[in-house]
């Protein structure tokens, strides 16, 4: 069973004149333990399918599966807890709370769900580890570089039994360095079975997916299996040699 389906689903924003579609008609499944990629230009619908997948937003039509439960028949608790105990999202704008430190800003989403604060921290602590951050775990947000912040951010995203990843430009804020300690642990995180799905521009990043799935227009126009080299990632239209 997938760990992540998307059946036919689109988005539409607006009315009339003013109507637009952000995605038409996407299906896309994600197997436990595997990475897809999702590239294209800007304006593509990139975003919007991880904001979908991630049960943030409703699809105009389709439907979204997350672990063999159809998301758009819970209430909104029941997202909640979904995307507490089971999703963890890389946002492109970090979103950490200011008055929590790094470590506080990882370990919360299991807190919430339960979790001794002595053990979540625990568990906080070894996400900033893998991420090099353990120096700057008492630090809060505004005392943290854009990098830094990024890595917080994944580590608040794989920290715990989360079961789906998904991140939007995960690397973005980050040298290649950080970059690819970032795809480690996301490397990681799947090689321990969880589904990752990574929205992005980086080439070289998308190289270490399993499967890359282009957008443009907010359709799915190629996918790629296995992944090509990052040159043949910057012509999608070339011809496959695979």
């Amino acid at each position: 069973m997938s760990m992540l389906e998307l059946r036919s689903v689109s988005k539409r924003y607006g009315q009339g004149a003013n109507e637009v579609d952000a995605i038409s008609d996407i299906d896309l499944a994600v197997e436990r333990g595997s990475l897809v990629a999702i590239m294209g230009p800007s304006g593509s619908g990139k975003s919007t399918l991880l904001t979908i997948a991630g049960s943030l937003e409703e699809p105009t039509t389709g439907e979204v599966v997350i672990d063999g439960a159809r998301v758009s028949g819970m209430s909104r608790n029941d997202k909640a807890r979904l995307r507490r105990r089971s999703v963890g999202y890389v946002f492109q704008d970090f979103n950490l709370l200011a008055g929590l430190t790094a470590v506080e800003n990882v370990s919360l989403p299991l807190e919430l769900d339960g979790v001794s604060m002595k053990k979540a921290r625990a568990q906080g602590m070894v996400a900033l580890e893998g991420l090099g951050l353990a120096d700057r775990a008492e630090s809060f947000p505004d005392q943290l570089s854009g990098g830094e912040r990024q890595r917080v951010a994944i580590a608040r995203a794989v920290v715990g039994e989360r079961s789906l990843l998904l991140a939007d430009e995960p690397s973005g804020a980050l040298d290649s360095v950080n970059g690819e300690a970032v795809m480690r642990m996301i490397l990681s995180a799947c090689h321990g079975g969880v589904a990752a799905v990574v929205v992005t521009h980086d080439a070289k990043l998308a190289s270490w997916a399993d499967r890359v799935v282009f957008l443009r227009d907010g359709r799915a126009v190629d996918e790629t299996l296995p992944p090509p080299s990052p040159e043949e990632l910057l012509n999608p239209d070339a011809p496959n040699p695979a």
